[in-house]
């Protein structure tokens, strides 16, 4: 019997960083240090815009779910 592979993330709200809006800021980055041999100091900007990018979708999720009721 073979078994199943599941393709769905573990819990509902688990996402891929490919689904993410923030991926292109992601990948900036990446390509940055593999560019300067992973000089994290080279890359600061990246960094930056990276973590403003998941800051800002983080606080688009918290306001979603803010509307959202456990008991509707």
């Amino acid at each position: 019997m073979a078994s199943k592979v599941s393709t769905t993330p573990p819990y509902g709200g688990a996402a891929r960083i490919a689904d993410s809006p923030c991926f292109p800021q992601y990948t900036a980055s990446l390509k940055c240090l593999e560019e300067f041999n992973s000089d994290k100091s080279k890359c600061q900007q990246q960094f930056d815009v990276y973590k403003e990018c998941k800051k800002k979708e983080r606080e688009a999720r918290l306001e979603r779910n803010k509307n959202r009721s456990f008991f509707s």
